[in-house]
């Protein structure tokens, strides 16, 4: 009985350990998307990139869903916002679940 004891809480800590692993992983490969799809022609982090669209905070500003939303569907979302930025942001509609997933991680890690 100790011994089965001993392996599950074994197992919790493994299982402990490797969620924030796979958090990190999650965060990296949005940050890297967020590059390979040129998000900073329109968008600046940390003011690299294109400061009239400023993403600093987005994660302490916007839901998760609110920011998975202006990623899936930013047409929809520039009319429920009511922004007028031109040239209004763009469909991404080769982004997989993962990858969508991915960006959303990241940018929810842009808290001030």
């Amino acid at each position: 009985m100790r011994r089965l004891v001993f392996i599950m809480a074994l197992g919790v800590l493994a299982l402990a350990f490797a969620a924030p692993a796979f958090a990190d992983a999650k965060v990296d490969q949005g940050a890297k998307l967020f590059v390979d799809q040129k998000c900073t022609l329109c968008h600046s982090v940390a003011d690299k990139g294109n400061k009239k669209g400023p993403l600093d905070g987005v994660g302490g500003k916007l839901s998760a869903d609110e920011i998975r939303q202006w990623i899936v569907s930013p047409k929809e979302m520039t009319a429920k916002a009511k922004t007028t930025r031109k040239p209004p942001m763009k469909t991404y509609p080769n982004l997989t679940k993962d990858e969508v997933d991915a960006l959303l991680a990241y940018l929810q890690t842009l808290k001030k």
